[in-house]
C-alpha cells in the first residue's frame, strides 16, 4: 500500500523527457487493461496519438502536464491543438494517487493554458465507463454532444462520448 501522499508532494512539469512517451503508453495499457479490460489495440492507439502529438508539437499551442512523485510518473494530461480547438487527451492518474486533488489540479492547469493560448473551444473523447472523469469534465463546463458505439481500439463494446467546451 502506498503511504499517504499530499498534493504538494507531486511535481508537475510541462516538458516531455526521454522515456515519457513509452511510460505514458505503458501506464494506459496497464491501467485500462486492469480496470476496464481494454486490449492491446488501446495501448497501440495511445502510442500513435502520443507520437502524433510529439511530431506536430507547437510550444505556443500544445502542452503536457507530467506528474511525478519520487521521480516516478503518477499522472498525465495533454492539450493538443486541432485547428482552432484544443483536444484534451490521455488524462490518467495512477490509482495510488487518486483522491488527493491531483485530477482537479490538472484540469485547472489545462483550463488556464486553454485560455492563455486563446482557444475558444475544447473537446475530448472518453467512454461511458469513466463516470468520475466525466463528472470532473462537466464541472468545468464540458457538455456531452455525441455518443456512439465502438469496439476498436478498446477490444470490447463501449459507448464513446464526445464532450465539448466553449470558452467565450
Amino acid at each position: 500500500m502506498q503511504p499517504a501522499v499530499d498534493l504538494n508532494d507531486i511535481h508537475i512539469r510541462t516538458t516531455l523527457q526521454p522515456g515519457d512517451i513509452g511510460y505514458i503508453t505503458y501506464l494506459h495499457g496497464w491501467l485500462y487493461s486492469r480496470e476496464y479490460q481494454y486490449g492491446v489495440a488501446f495501448e497501440s492507439y495511445v502510442a500513435a496519438g502520443l507520437v502524433e502529438f510529439y511530431q506536430q508539437y507547437d510550444a505556443a499551442r500544445d502542452r503536457v502536464w507530467v506528474c511525478e512523485h519520487q521521480q516516478k510518473i503518477v499522472g498525465f494530461l495533454l492539450l493538443m491543438h486541432r485547428g482552432e480547438a484544443a483536444q484534451l487527451r490521455y488524462f490518467i492518474l495512477h490509482p495510488d494517487y487518486r483522491g488527493i486533488g491531483l485530477g482537479k489540479k490538472l484540469l485547472e492547469l489545462y483550463m488556464d493554458f486553454l485560455r492563455q493560448a486563446g482557444y475558444r473551444a475544447s473537446f475530448l473523447w472518453t467512454t461511458s465507463e469513466l463516470p468520475t472523469a466525466v463528472a470532473l469534465y462537466k464541472r468545468h463546463g464540458f457538455m456531452l454532444v455525441e455518443e456512439r458505439p465502438a469496439v476498436a481500439p478498446f477490444g470490447k463494446n463501449v459507448t464513446e462520448q464526445r464532450y465539448e467546451l466553449r470558452t467565450n
